[in-house]
């Protein structure tokens, strides 16, 4: 397994981590009643997925607060637990910002702060190592129902939570272009979290604006669906779309089409030509394909057993991917 730093702050994560969306099982929007969750899992199985990332070097585990009201931090706590992991060895990252429980809005300052403390509880641990603000849309309702600005108070309580000792580096998660700008001067996060991939690489793309960001405020980047939630593996069959389980977030998205998945199959057979045909192969190269790129830190596959983990886990022993293998697999998905 490699590392690289987050930022400047001396904190190493691997290179491949494990994203722990999937652990919260089945969950839905209290908002609006949407999916936001994923099929159900079974503990032993995760357990499992875990123990061959520790076994390989894995020390970067992301999750968040919503991730099934806070199962799957439980679960991640009680797994660490359960296979005796050292717990200054690992990189845990969790996040706020899309549950508000009670609170007019879930960066309202006291919302953040009891969150934090709630997430230590469901961890099992003194400290965060990573606490990011879960996206960059800050206005929102105060308590007496009127539109405010949350970014300056949520980012001194951010600040605050760090020179107490519960949460080591920051980070930002956001959607666009503008609300990184907007959050990085006042926020002042060492890591930024968004999705990339071979379809989809808008914060990564050498030369783009986020790049930009990066470079001028010495912020690394982890890039969460770098499988494009296995979209990217040729594991779905075109004529046949797959269906999820209700609260699955994937019943809402748009690329589980024919149209999709065989326009995606044909690229995918240049790749397999390129890079090596079989499923590994495959995580592999989308794994080292975003790691190629400036300011990356580290990609978080997901996982739900130990089958998945190990096949997450081959671009650790793949040498990183060239120049010239990065600029043809963009030219076969931006043809």
């Amino acid at each position: 397994m490699r590392y690289r730093e987050i930022g400047k702050t001396g904190v190493k994560v691997s290179e491949i981590g494990f994203g722990c969306w999937t652990m919260g099982g089945p969950n839905w929007s209290l908002q609006n009643g949407s999916p936001i969750g994923w099929a159900d899992v079974n503990h032993d199985d995760v357990l499992a997925g875990i123990k061959a990332g520790l076994d390989a070097g894995v020390n970067h585990w992301d999750n968040a607060d919503i991730y099934g009201n806070g199962r799957a931090e439980r679960t991640l706590g009680l797994c660490l637990k359960q296979l005796g992991a050292k717990r200054e060895t690992q990189v845990i990252a969790t996040k706020v910002g899309h549950f508000r429980g009670t609170a007019p809005y879930a960066y309202y300052p006291a919302h953040v702060r009891n969150q934090c403390e709630q997430s230590l509880r469901n961890l099992g641990t003194d400290y965060i190592d990573i606490y990011y603000f879960h996206h960059g849309t800050y206005i929102g309702p105060d308590v007496d129902g009127r539109d405010h600005d949350y970014l300056a108070e949520a980012a001194a309580t951010m600040h605050a939570l760090v020179r107490e000792g519960k949460v080591r580096t920051i980070g930002q998660s956001a959607y666009s272009d503008a609300d990184f700008a907007r959050a990085i001067p006042v926020l002042r996060p060492h890591v930024l979290q968004n999705k990339a991939n071979m379809r989809y690489d808008d914060f990564i793309r050498p030369g783009c604006e986020l790049q930009k960001l990066m470079a001028a405020h010495g912020c690394t980047f982890v890039g969460f669906g770098p499988l494009d939630q296995g979209i990217l593996l040729d594991k779905f069959d075109p004529e046949n779309p797959p269906k999820f389980d209700e609260g699955d977030y994937r019943n809402q998205r748009k690329d589980f089409t024919t149209a999709t998945l065989r326009g995606v199959k044909d690229q995918l057979a240049k790749v397999k030509q390129h890079c090596g045909s079989t499923t590994e192969d495959l995580a592999s190269a989308a794994c080292r394909w975003v790691l190629a790129h400036d300011h990356v830190c580290s990609v978080i596959p997901g996982f739900r057993n130990q089958r998945q983990a190990l096949c997450n886990l081959r671009a650790a022993t793949d040498a990183p991917m060239s120049a010239a293998d990065v600029d043809f697999i963009r030219g076969v998905f931006k043809a």
